[in-house]
């Protein structure tokens, strides 16, 4: 259980785990020339809708509305239900599913978003979803957070999807037509149809980070959506428009506890970032800009500079039946654009933890001014964007069941040292950035 758990870190922790620019200046040679051949690589081994497998006894199900990549698709609910004996509703944040989708013009390369409503199965939302107006030829792509352990896909669209392999699924995450997506997306941007907006300058004078810095990720990266409804005080959902909000008074928002939610909700604040955006397809008025979890990948894909992460093999989220599996890695890499590999030995989890705590942890440390000001994305977790994101790194190369095992693969010591209150809140953290062996 802790091992997915930390993929929700925004909103459900047990334990924790605008403007698009105006200037968006080309892609290098050598940019394009590794955008090429991932694409050319997960062409290689697109990974295939499959069956979804049996679901394990503590997770709940989304029904999957027929054709769901189509316009009359987008704008049917997909329902949520348990999948045993217990019940599953959308309005406990504690198991609440969200689902987001992009939206590519293939002849023009503009992209948009759209978020498709999930409620409880046999429920009606609060208002009926907007159906969305698709461009002629639009590549569809969809993708499912979880707000608790385990999700698995149903009914008659789910066939579309991947929601894991070899008998085993994701845990919180799944994916539909995401690999043509990219692909075309991919495509459109060596054609400069589609730029993706530069990085900008970070208030600690580094690039604005990714989903793939060192300094954001943890040991489940890229995962989950950026998905808010509107939840009104009898439990209905509506999609997040203003004319929904301005209908449903005293509506609140449900979020989809996120590490690309982390990154686009609460880190870009903090260091003075923007999010890549684009317009929202449920807004009818056409001025709502939205962030998605598929443009925050396709702009790390195209702007991240060395060390970039990637999922690893020690990924909980890509685990076989029996341990670390290479068909799940490269179906998980292939649903959020990353490059496959031929062997668990090109995505190394002790490089990985390198990485975290040599270019990582210092950013993190060197950027306390900055997200100490910033409120926590848990309360019940830590005091502050700082205290929360250092009991996340603590956690994610701890050598518990479910994380990285850093601190094993790389024989050192916690380089965090947490200090918490009487509830078990984290109110500071001290870094220690000379790593230190292990003690014997």
């Amino acid at each position: 259980m802790f091992a997915v758990v930390m993929g929700l870190l925004a909103a459900v922790l047990v334990p924790v785990s605008s403007q698009i620019r105006s200037s968006m200046p080309s892609l290098g040679a050598a940019q394009l020339t590794a955008a090429s051949a991932a694409r050319t690589a997960v062409s290689a081994a697109r990974v295939r809708p499959t069956p979804t497998p049996a679901p394990p006894a503590d997770s709940c199900a989304l029904i999957v509305p027929e054709d769901p990549l189509s316009a009359r698709g987008l704008a049917t609910p997909w329902q949520l239900t348990g999948t045993g004996a217990g019940a599953c509703h959308e309005a406990n944040s504690a198991q609440s599913a969200f689902v987001e989708g992009a939206v590519l013009d293939p002849a023009t390369g503009k992209v948009s978003v759209y978020d498709p409503l999930v409620v409880d199965r046999g429920s009606r939302p609060a208002i009926e979803p907007t159906r969305p107006t698709l461009p002629a030829g639009a590549v569809v792509g969809l993708w499912v957070g979880f707000n608790a352990a385990n999700v698995t896909l149903r009914g008659p669209g789910a066939a579309s999807c991947v929601n894991g392999v070899e008998g085993t699924i994701f845990g919180q995450n799944a994916f539909c037509n995401a690999t043509a997506f990219f692909e075309a997306a991919n495509d459109a941007i060596q054609a400069k149809k589609l730029v993706p907006p530069a990085l900008g300058m970070a208030r600690d004078g580094k690039p604005c980070p990714t989903s793939r810095d060192f300094s954001v990720v943890d040991q489940d990266q890229s995962d989950n959506t950026t998905t808010v409804y509107l939840q009104t005080r009898r439990g209905q959902m509506a999609q997040n428009t203003p004319a929904n909000a301005a209908r449903l008074g005293g509506a609140t928002a449900a979020k989809n506890g996120s590490d690309e939610g982390l990154l686009d909700r609460a880190v870009d604040a903090a260091l003075g970032c923007t999010p890549w955006t684009a317009p929202d397809l449920a807004d009818r008025t056409g001025k709502q800009l939205s962030n998605s979890w598929p443009l925050n990948e396709l702009m790390a894909a195209a702007r991240q500079a060395a060390p970039i992460a990637l999922v690893p093999e020690g990924d909980p989220f890509v685990q076989g039946a029996n341990g670390p599996s290479l068909s799940k890695l490269n179906a998980y890499r292939a649903g959020v654009d990353q490059p496959m590999v031929s062997a668990l030995t090109q995505a190394s989890t002790r490089t990985y933890c390198q990485n975290l705590l040599r270019t990582g942890l210092p950013r993190i440390a060197a950027d306390q001014k900055f997200t100490q000001q910033v409120a926590s994305p848990a309360p019940d977790t830590a005091t502050n964007l700082f205290t929360f994101l250092a009991t996340r790194f603590s956690q994610a190369i701890s050598n518990d069941d479910g994380f990285l095992h850093c601190l094993q693969l790389l024989n050192v010591q916690n380089p965090i040292t947490l200090q918490t209150n009487a509830d078990g809140v984290t109110t500071g953290a001290t870094i220690d950035l000379r790593i230190r062996p292990a003690k014997r």
